[in-house]
């Protein structure tokens, strides 16, 4: 069996940061304690870290880090040289972490998601599991309009074809070599919910509770949720440009049956004013085409940033101590 094969790996925890002062060194406690845990259960080696990613924040989270990297090497800070975006944080961490690291656990910073659920993570990849996705149980933490939408959302993504997992959030474990295959994929429009499932590794789900959030506030606004799930659907789908065909022929058919209804119509003697017809007509014609060349925009602009091959992200600073430098 591969698991009694594997050895008890190095794990590094990845935290993308963006203007977390308020809860940034509660944070860093709790999981130094928690790994520091795991080291003495003999589940994860001496050398393991909580490597911090700082996503350009506007606050002294950055200068905190820094404080915080000095008082215990068991801290690395990664600060990047603008905000990128959650999504490119959570790379950068990763491929830096896989340096180092057997495995990587991307998580928040926010202590929303059980930290104690690192033990079935790290169970699973033992037992031969290349990616562990850790899912949520229920949204009862979620207010009703973040409940719907979400729940609405992934209906919709599994409608177009997406291999997304519902409720599942970027709390996850990838294993060295899986974050090697990763560092393959060269897409500068980053959905790593819709792009890591679609590897192929085997993989296993791991689901826990989410905790009320200790203090600050969500970074995620309407605006920033809104966009991660225009790029989850024009990333990981064509289906919506299926759809406009689909849609193009079915008023193609409608538009000729209305053309043999008038010719008909006006072959009988029928003089119809038609006025609102006209403008009903006219009015769902045209909401049709903008809706359709919307999306067709959308495509467009995801091959041009595409071809402009510019990096995912861009690395300011780095802070990394051996134990042994620490000794």
């Amino acid at each position: 069996m591969e698991s009694n094969e594997r050895e008890i790996p190095v794990l590094y925890l990845v935290v993308p940061c963006y203007n977390e002062e308020e809860i940034i060194e509660k944070t860093a406690q709790v999981m130094s304690d928690k790994l520091r845990r795991l080291i003495n259960e003999g589940k994860i080696k001496s050398g393991s870290k909580v490597m911090f990613v700082n996503d350009g924040s506007r606050d002294n989270t950055l200068k905190l880090l820094h404080q915080i990297s000095k008082t215990d090497v068991i801290f690395s800070v990664i600060s990047l040289a603008g905000n990128y975006g959650h999504q490119s944080a959570i790379l950068a961490g990763m491929m830096m972490a896989r340096k180092y690291a057997d495995i990587v656990v991307t998580i928040d910073a926010d202590l929303q998601q059980d930290i104690e659920a690192l033990d079935k993570f790290i169970d699973s990849y033992m037992n031969g599991s290349e990616i562990v996705y850790g899912v949520r149980n229920d949204r009862h933490s979620d207010g009703f309009f973040k409940k719907s939408t979400a729940t609405a959302y992934y209906k919709l993504m599994h409608l177009l074809g997406s291999n997304v997992i519902t409720n599942h959030a970027d709390y996850r474990l990838m294993s060295q070599k899986a974050l090697n295959a990763l560092a393959e994929y060269q897409e500068t429009n980053l959905f790593l919910r819709g792009l890591i499932p679609t590897m192929g590794f085997p993989s296993d789900v791991v689901y826990f509770d989410v905790k009320e959030r200790e203090a600050g506030h969500s970074k995620y606004t309407l605006s920033k949720m809104l966009t991660l799930a225009m790029d989850g659907i024009t990333s990981m789908s064509v289906r919506p440009l299926r759809m406009i065909a689909g849609l193009g022929f079915i008023v193609s058919l409608f538009s000729i049956a209305m053309c043999i209804f008038s010719l008909v119509d006006w072959a009988g003697g029928n003089t119809v004013p038609g006025y609102t017809t006209s403008i009903i007509v006219s009015l769902m014609m045209g909401g049709i085409t903008l809706f359709s060349l919307g999306i067709l925009g959308e495509y467009i602009g995801k091959i041009y940033m595409e071809t402009k091959k510019r990096p995912r992200y861009i690395i300011d600073t780095f802070v990394w101590k051996d134990e042994k430098e620490d000794s």
